[in-house]
């Protein structure tokens, strides 16, 4: 299965494609750039580059993986509208997960079986205002509750007694308001951002979903307009 997978919820745009090679090899090409703005000028051709580097036509593709949040508003719908955008001009199954179940899997990557051992993940990124997006993993990466939006001390609540290592830009907020309480808590990988390396690798067990909704937490601070289409046409 050829796989495009791409990410452009939060502080970063990046691309991974996945191929089954003639020898039967897993192959993989991958993009990755940290900002803050312009993701939508950078996703088209950051996912043309990576293609030509995978010497892959868009025909060639088989499934669309893409985040579908929570992040900043914008971040999301530029991802959605690409995914919607390709596959209405392909035909392709598109599949999506959250960006905290992403960032779940680089984590245990990055992280190591030694360094968790068996506490709980908690994927925590900042919200503002003194909340989190929380979702929370037990062992390989399975997922122990939906994603949320909490404050600092209701993520506490609901993380409870168990002893957690938390990562993400939130983790020092949510790890603070965890020793207050006199929690177990490592914080970790404050600066982690969701990749589409690890979307890929997740994308073929990922079960297509009709339609494909984003999951934004909060209410848009500004309204949308309506179209949803893409920036510009995909080559």
């Amino acid at each position: 299965m050829n796989i495009l997978a791409f990410d452009t919820c939060l502080g970063a745009v990046s691309v991974a494609v996945r191929w089954q090679g003639p020898g039967g090899d897993w192959l993989m090409r991958h993009a990755h750039e940290a900002r803050e703005r312009g993701h939508a000028e950078r996703l088209i051709p950051m996912m043309t580059e990576v293609m030509d580097e995978a010497g892959l036509a868009f025909s060639d593709l088989h499934r669309i993986a893409v985040t579908v949040g929570p992040g900043t508003f914008t971040g999301v719908r530029v991802g959605m509208a690409a995914a919607r955008g390709i596959a209405l001009a392909s035909g392709l199954a598109v599949v999506g997960t959250t960006t905290l179940a992403v960032m779940a899997h680089q984590a245990d990557q990055l992280l190591g079986p030694a360094r968790r051992g068996d506490r709980l993940l908690a994927v925590a990124v900042d919200a503002r205002r003194g909340s989190v997006y929380l979702q929370l993993f037990s062992g390989a990466r399975e997922e122990a509750g939906p994603p949320l939006l909490l404050a600092a001390d209701d993520a506490v609540r609901h993380i409870g007694q168990r002893s957690v290592i938390v990562v993400g830009s939130g983790g020092d907020l949510l790890a603070d308001a965890i020793r207050a309480a006199r929690g177990q808590v490592e914080a970790a990988l404050a600066s982690l951002q969701p990749d589409a390396r690890s979307l890929a690798l997740l994308a073929a067990d990922i079960i297509p979903a009709s339609p494909l909704r984003p999951l934004y937490l909060r209410p848009p601070d500004v309204k949308p307009q309506a179209d949803l289409s893409l920036p510009r046409a995909i080559p």
